[in-house]
């Protein structure tokens, strides 16, 4: 069902809004890798990282699994079942994609009380690569495998690209972002005809948020330029994690103290301070002399656990001590991605979560 089916309403007017990701979740969409390109040469030790990633998913919730093929399926099986994983928990839904970046084109999910629905943001590979058309189209084959009603994201008639790992919510009203990815006209202009104002006009109308904080600069090596989740996470209704370079001479210094900074300025939905943890930043890691995105921060919090990267470094440790403590609900998993953030990414940029209908 598209935006004309419901005389063009917006979903925030309808009572829909996006909830946070602790929130109960119904599933999470993973697509299984296929493009060698984004591993280059490390592409046989990421399905077994994926089945890792589902086995651990699956303890709580369906893994809607997105493949190219029957032939996809059948070798994705293959690696699920050597690792002990729960079939019962497991969907697979024959999408074409290019790549495998699930949080940046997957369906992001809004609620109302006993309904969820898919708001169409359109994906355009960052606004960097060229082949995105297949991973544009996921959300609305999403749509029409589960039967969620699906609402086309557009502002001043233009349509809005938004890829889920630029933004992070408490489900209490308050988004997170940054000015690097969504406002920049320069370098990877996702969004040429629409100004600041506009893209906090779709997060109202479409989400169902009511405040925004602004962040400037993503760390050093991010492809996607800025992306939130590799700097800032809610981790609670009035506190996020952010990450802390502790060398000074370090690019990201300078750039995560401004976001503290700003930070310790901003006010939630109601008025109230943030309460801002810091969590560390592992050593620099480098490919072919190009500094790798590595950040604690990308961790995907399912139902039955947190599961954060690591990286074989030191402050490993310290960042699953911090989250650990703050969430004491479920149990914190980490998980090793030094191989895959060889494709600038790693667990949140892989998943993405289908809220329970009653999420909100």
């Amino acid at each position: 069902m598209g935006e004309k089916d419901i005389g063009r309403k917006m979903p925030a007017s309808l009572g829909f809004a996006i909830p946070a990701e602790w929130e109960r979740h119904e599933a999470t969409w993973i697509a299984w890798p296929h493009n060698p390109k984004d591993w280059p040469g490390k592409i046989v030790p990421i399905h077994w990282v994926y089945g890792e990633i589902v086995r651990k998913i699956a303890e709580g919730e369906i893994v809607r699994i997105i493949v190219k093929s029957k032939g996809h399926e059948t070798f994705a099986r293959r690696i699920l079942s050597r690792l002990g994983v729960d079939f019962s928990k497991i969907q697979f839904f024959h999408f074409p994609t290019n790549r495998g970046w699930t949080r940046d084109f997957g369906p992001i999910f809004v609620c109302r009380s006993g309904e969820t629905a898919i708001v169409r943001f359109r994906f355009n590979g960052w606004a960097k690569y060229p082949d995105w058309k297949k991973d544009d189209a996921v959300p609305e084959h999403a749509a029409r495998a589960v039967g969620c009603k699906i609402f086309y994201a557009k502002v001043k008639g233009h349509d809005v690209v938004l890829e889920g790992g630029s933004i992070d919510t408490n489900g209490m009203g308050t988004l997170i972002t940054t000015e690097e990815c969504l406002l920049d006209k320069t370098t990877q202009n996702r969004n040429p005809d629409l100004s600041k104002e506009d893209m906090e006009t779709a997060f109202h109308e479409y989400l169902g948020v009511k405040n925004i904080l602004w962040l400037g600069k993503g760390i050093a090596g991010d492809d996607t330029h800025g992306h939130v989740d590799d700097i800032c996470r809610f981790v609670g209704q009035r506190r996020v994690v952010l990450c802390k370079e502790g060398n000074p001479g370090d690019v990201n210094y300078r750039l995560l103290e401004e976001n503290r900074e700003r930070l310790l300025g901003m006010r939630l939905e109601g008025g109230s301070k943030i309460e801002v943890i810091p969590i560390p930043m592992p050593a620099p890691l480098y490919f072919d002399k190009m500094r790798l995105p590595a950040s604690y921060a990308n961790f995907y919090i399912s139902n039955s656990a947190v599961l954060v990267p690591t990286f074989n470094d030191p402050k490993d440790r310290i960042a699953l001590g911090i989250l650990s403590e703050l969430f004491t609900d479920r149990p914190v998993v980490g998980i090793h991605a030094v191989d895959l953030v060889w494709g600038l990414g790693t667990i949140h940029c892989l998943t993405h979560e289908q809220p329970a209908k009653n999420s909100v």
